[in-house]
């Protein structure tokens, strides 16, 4: 496998796989993060199911967190991409430089907030007086490494837009094995519970950190992090392109908020921290579907964007095609194992019986419309990471609309167990419009990049 990948002028076929998976396969790691710390913090004796509750609770501050890795690394690697296709290599520097700015500023700024907000915070997420201690206890040490998150996260986004997959891939392993081996001391050997869980993921996250701004910062790639030429056009015109990824993820949290609440309301007392904790496993779950295949729809991004800057609209569709392709695959292999297996994967969290029927029932029906996520991934992120943020977000939205309505119409008519129909519901009303919108307008995209046409400034 090759080190460097030539996004101008590789065959296609090859660079997408080149490319996508190790990306794929560094985001299938990375979901150790929260899957190890889960399995662990599960099998905890006598309080375990409790503490997973309290752990889910903390998911959506977690994921806000890493929204803003997103907001700086997805909004400037594209068109870091798209002045490295245009041989603008000025241009790349001064996006590289403004992001690292960027992404120092809102580790500070998070940091501080959230320390302060997060009692009222995981209350307001859906906490109970029975998995409150263990939600802050988590998420206390959780936000003391927020800057090894959004650096980690953020910067390890402009190793692979130069063509360095495998370099990314490794940023992410660093961290997700050292997770892995730190976990048991953490919580079993040294006997810290979930705090000893939190602590091994800021410490692997640091360790990502190091290794990604020592590459970056290093001899080996075009572009590297500078100080200086910090210009406020660059800053918009990143966060306009990240805008569409941040939103993405912000109100996926908003998602998980509200389908704890709801839980809680028509579960009622006890069998809301029940059905919390069965969510739990099944977002799990579904962080091994959406990760990966973010990692396939992100990580190519840089081909999109870099033909797409260089004017060659005959490669952008391409590997699109190929993107889709692996895209469908994984999902459809995803979505077999979750319809014929799911209790193999519920059993790494729990072993009561109860929580593991409840559990497996709620991955089976919450996966149905995978496949078709699969396709609406990467017709948004495909216009995302060449600059189209004007209809890369709307088809966001819609998905969620429908989803929201769902969320609050099905439980009311149908018990709290209809949640879980929310996931199909708006993975194929989202992916239907998705493709309509695609096909409509991909062609007219395409052609505005005509050789006569000036080219944006960044």
């Amino acid at each position: 496998m090759q080190h460097v990948n030539d996004l101008g002028r590789d065959d296609i076929k090859q660079l997408v796989l080149r490319v996508a998976l190790p990306s794929m396969l560094a985001q299938f790691v990375s979901v150790l993060y929260s899957i190890v710390d889960r399995m662990y913090i599960g099998n905890i004796p006598e309080i375990g199911d409790t503490a997973l509750a309290g752990v889910g609770i903390c998911g959506p501050i977690v994921n806000l967190v890493g929204a803003f890795a997103f907001l700086v690394g997805v909004g400037g690697a594209p068109l870091m991409s798209i002045k490295l296709g245009e041989g603008d290599r000025e241009g790349a520097q001064r996006i590289l430089s403004n992001c690292f700015l960027m992404l120092a500023a809102l580790s500070a700024l998070l940091t501080a907030l959230a320390l302060v907000w997060r009692e009222r915070l995981l209350m307001w997420f859906g906490a109970s007086a029975l998995t409150f201690p263990y939600a802050n206890d988590y998420i206390t040490i959780y936000l003391l490494g927020t800057v090894f998150a959004l650096m980690s996260s953020g910067l390890n986004q402009f190793i692979v837009c130069q063509g360095f997959a495998n370099a990314g891939m490794r940023s992410v392993l660093l961290g997700a094995v050292l997770n892995i081996i730190l976990d048991p001391i953490f919580i079993f050997s040294l006997d810290m519970g979930v705090k000893g869980a939190a602590l091994a993921t800021v410490l692997s996250q640091m360790a990502s950190c190091t290794y990604v701004l020592l590459f970056l910062f290093g001899q080996r790639p075009p572009i590297r992090i500078t100080f200086g030429g910090y210009q406020l056009k660059v800053v918009r015109s990143v966060l306009t392109v990240g805008f569409t990824s941040f939103l993405i993820i912000a109100i996926d949290n908003g998602m998980i908020i509200a389908m704890n609440a709801v839980l809680q309301r028509y579960g009622g007392p006890g069998q809301g921290d029940i059905l919390i904790t069965c969510c739990t496993i099944m977002q799990s779950f579904m962080l091994m579907v959406t990760m990966p295949l973010g990692g396939i729809t992100g990580g190519t991004q840089s081909i999109l964007g870099f033909n797409y800057g260089a004017r060659r609209p005959d490669r952008v569709l391409k590997a699109q095609k190929y993107i889709i392709l692996l895209c469908v695959s994984f999902t459809a292999l995803l979505f077999l194992f979750a319809q014929l297996a799911p209790h193999l994967f519920v059993l790494i969290f729990t072993r009561e019986p109860e929580y593991v029927a409840l559990a497996s029932r709620a991955i089976r029906i919450y996966t149905l419309g995978i496949i078709p996520l699969g396709i609406q991934y990467e017709i948004v992120d495909g216009f995302t990471g060449m600059g189209v943020v004007q209809a890369a977000l709307p088809l966001s939205f819609w998905r969620k609309l429908i989803y929201f309505v769902s969320l609050f119409a099905l439980p009311a008519a149908f018990g709290a167990e209809a949640v879980f129909f929310t996931g199909p519901i708006s993975d194929f009303g989202g992916a239907l419009v998705s493709v309509v919108v695609y096909l409509l307008t991909i062609r007219k995209i395409l052609n505005k990049r005509s050789p006569a046409e000036p080219l944006p400034e960044v």
